[in-house]
């Protein structure tokens, strides 16, 4: 059974930093390709990071800000965020299962979905 949890999420103030944690479980982690998105209220779902192996990508919108690990040992990924700003309030969601020559920010390109976690910015 395919699991992804997140945790990690919480409240900061702006310019303030969270780590977020996804615990892979159920299917190949090492090399798989995995993101992370958002969803804002009445906002869609985005893209924000995705790795394959250990080769990181980035939306503009928060490039030079998060970074994206992993450890296969730990079957986790984290998004390390920092300089946060309150436009990246959002749930955000661990995603697993792409296909590593499919575009890495649309959501039907992922097979497993997390739960999410709430991230929120203030000002």
């Amino acid at each position: 059974q395919v699991q992804l949890a997140e945790s990690g999420g919480g409240s900061v103030q702006a310019g303030g930093s969270l780590r977020l944690s996804c615990v892979a479980s159920g299917f190949t982690f090492r090399s798989n390709c995995m993101g992370w998105f958002r969803q804002a209220p009445g906002k869609e779902r985005e893209g924000v990071a995705s790795i394959c192996s250990d080769v990181p990508a980035y939306a503009d919108s928060v490039k030079g800000r998060f970074t994206f690990s992993r450890d296969n040992a730990k079957n986790t990924v984290y998004l390390q965020m920092n300089s946060l700003k309150p436009v990246d309030s959002a749930m955000y969601y661990c995603a697993a299962d792409r296909a590593y020559w499919l575009p890495p920010f649309v959501e039907e390109n992922y097979r497993y979905w997390g739960q999410g976690t709430q991230v929120t910015v203030s000002s």
